[in-house]
């Protein structure tokens, strides 16, 4: 388990990562999806497929003309150059954090109060803060906006069932029983990985003397918490 950190975009239940962003550049680089696969090793079919699939979630991100006195070839999009520009912010934002993991889950806004929403997810209900896709702290946002929810390995705190607090007396109002499926220890600190069900793990950075007094290996069961504060529910296209 590596810290690397791995940046996307969502819409429609589609993807837009690093690999995506790498055969925008290259179409943009050599004219032409054909071109472009060449240049990453790709067949022309895998990457003309890749892109009706990103334009059937993101819209038109290739002008492609057919053959004539040019030879025709292809061209980004104005929306192809601006979800480019929006994944780079993406990167950016998060290379300054890429030591820690980031869980992420999905979900739909069921109530907000201002700032901070309770997001439905497939794990349970989730508070967070509501931010827009450059992470700027987001207005009144409707019910039933679908967002996607992340939360920072080094703002999950991890207790032993026996010794959890009360959520009533604790600021760290998401709380979930999980259980540890995976944990890399370094010299003073590790990432554990605990299960809460629904495929959503979380991650939690903690350090190497709370693994022992903890306990920590897999099949543990803890209690894993953290603040709305440090989570951000950010909104997505359906």
């Amino acid at each position: 388990m590596d810290g690397a950190f791995e940046a996307y975009l969502a819409s429609d239940g589609v993807t837009f990562d690093d690999g995506d962003a790498a055969l925008l550049r290259a179409v943009d680089d050599h004219g032409s999806v054909s071109g472009a696969a060449a240049a990453l090793g790709r067949s022309r079919a895998r990457a003309l497929s890749r892109l009706e699939t990103l334009e059937s979630a993101f819209g038109s991100l290739v002008e492609r003309r057919r053959g004539g006195a040019d030879g025709g070839g292809s061209e980004l999009t104005d929306g192809a150059t601006a979800l480019l520009a929006r994944f780079a912010r993406l990167r950016a934002a998060l290379s300054g954090t890429a030591g820690a993991r980031e869980a992420v889950l999905f979900g739909r806004l069921a109530d907000s109060d201002g700032e901070l929403a309770v997001v439905d997810t497939d794990a349970g209900p989730v508070r967070a803060l509501v931010v827009d896709a450059d992470g700027q702290i987001a207005g009144s946002v409707d019910a039933q906006t679908p967002v996607q929810v992340s939360v920072r390995a080094d703002a999950v705190t991890l207790h032993a069932p026996d010794d959890a607090p009360p959520s009533a007396a604790t600021s760290a109002r998401n709380r979930f029983d999980g259980v540890v499926s995976d944990l890399d220890s370094g010299t003073a600190v590790a990432t554990v990985v605990v299960d809460i069900g629904a495929n959503a793990p979380l991650y939690a950075l903690v350090t190497v003397e709370s693994v022992d007094r903890l306990g920590l290996e897999e099949g543990v069961p803890v209690v894993a918490s953290f603040k709305a504060t440090a989570t951000r529910a950010t909104v997505v296209d359906e």
